[in-house]
């Protein structure tokens, strides 16, 4: 079917959604097969762009051809980071790997920010890796942290989001500020833009 078809409605949330299932991970042997296979999401998202403010693409924490695929569509990067030293040597790949992507296939890419997840800010390891990362990173690390949390850990399993399965969580309320800093720094970078 087409995208349009394809998308549903979230009562919960009020956005649309172009959900997956387990069957996507044949399009990984599929997409190997096809002649022009790293701009098949940018092409089917196209028609529909401009009608967000935001579309959000969630991946697998893997460079897999379903990952090239959301990179060449995208405009920006989140890179979600828990603050362990195994993701702070892995980050560095994956920067590495953004940058080549964005010079042979996606100019536009670039890494929008960093966010620190799974938080806990007693044990002095995410606390360390976090300082490391205001230190090499600075701006493009998000002032928002999302907390270890069990309410955000037990919302799938009810099949709910976060926000509506405990709104007042410590977890959800760290979402609902990381959305305010997304739009901020969305229109702060537009004004700049603007201006020169």
């Amino acid at each position: 079917c087409d995208l349009a078809q394809a998308m549903h409605y979230s009562e919960h949330g009020g956005f649309q959604l172009l959900p997956a299932n387990r069957d996507l991970t044949a399009a990984e042997v599929v997409l190997l097969e096809m002649q022009v296979k790293e701009s098949r999401l940018r092409n089917a998202l196209a028609p529909i762009r401009d009608n967000y403010d935001f579309i959000l693409i969630d991946c697998p924490p893997s460079l897999s051809m379903l990952t090239l695929n959301a990179l060449v569509a995208s405009d920006g990067v989140i890179i979600p980071m828990q603050c362990e030293y195994y993701a702070l040597e892995g980050l560095s790949d994956l920067v590495d790997n953004i940058k080549r992507i964005a010079a042979k296939l996606n100019p536009a890419l670039k890494i929008e920010g960093l966010l620190r997840t799974m938080y806990d800010p007693r044990l002095s390891l995410n606390n360390d890796v976090s300082a490391q990362l205001k230190e090499h990173f600075g701006s493009q690390l998000y002032d928002t942290v999302i907390p270890r949390n069990i309410r955000l850990a037990e919302a799938p399993s009810f099949g709910m989001p976060a926000l509506t399965y405990d709104k007042q969580s410590r977890g959800a309320q760290a979402y609902l500020a990381l959305a305010g800093e997304l739009v901020r720094r969305q229109r702060r970078q537009s004004r700049t833009a603007q201006a020169t």
